[in-house]
């Protein structure tokens, strides 16, 4: 599998590149191995995981990444390159559902991570680089704030189901 990006650690590197469909186990464990993803993650029904991964893999613009070391995923996140009208935004990506396993804390792969989606961005001309954190997640909002990134909006949401 092609490396998008390698971060050399004392213990072993880390690849960060496209997910696989071998990965989709891994990665939805991930996700639910999380306060807000426990309630929400299923990992004994994989069938609608697959079906999105085929959609987020079939479309342009979207990008589906895995963080791995030699043994195991650690971490992922969905970035989504969004055009935009004005000339000054001809796209701007949104990054959704990062994250990286408890154990990877204090190694700077999350911040490998988001500054690789940064490039990344900056790479396909992109004008502005924007995500979401859910408003409970204050070590998420510190972080991305030593990143560099400002709340400067208010989301909202509205679930459907």
């Amino acid at each position: 599998m092609d490396a998008l990006a390698v971060l050399d650690l004392d213990d072993g590197p880390v690849t960060l590149r496209r997910a696989v469909p071998a990965d989709l186990p891994e990665l939805v464990a991930l996700l639910a191995d999380d306060v807000l993803g426990a309630g929400r993650e299923n990992v004994a029904a994989l069938a609608p995981y697959a079906s999105a991964f085929d959609e987020i893999s079939a479309a342009d613009g979207q990008l589906l990444v895995t963080v791995a070391t030699p043994d195991r995923v650690i971490g992922t996140m969905q970035l989504s390159f969004l055009p935009g009208c004005p000339a000054r935004a001809p796209a701007a990506p949104r990054s959704r559902r990062s994250g990286c396993t408890p154990t990877t804390g204090g190694r700077r792969i999350g911040e490998f991570m988001i500054r690789w989606a940064v490039a990344e961005a900056g790479r396909r001309g992109c004008a502005v680089v924007q995500l979401t954190t859910d408003k409970s997640r204050a070590a998420a909002h510190r972080f991305y704030r030593r990143l560099g990134f400002a709340a400067s909006h208010e989301g909202m949401k509205l679930s459907l189901g």
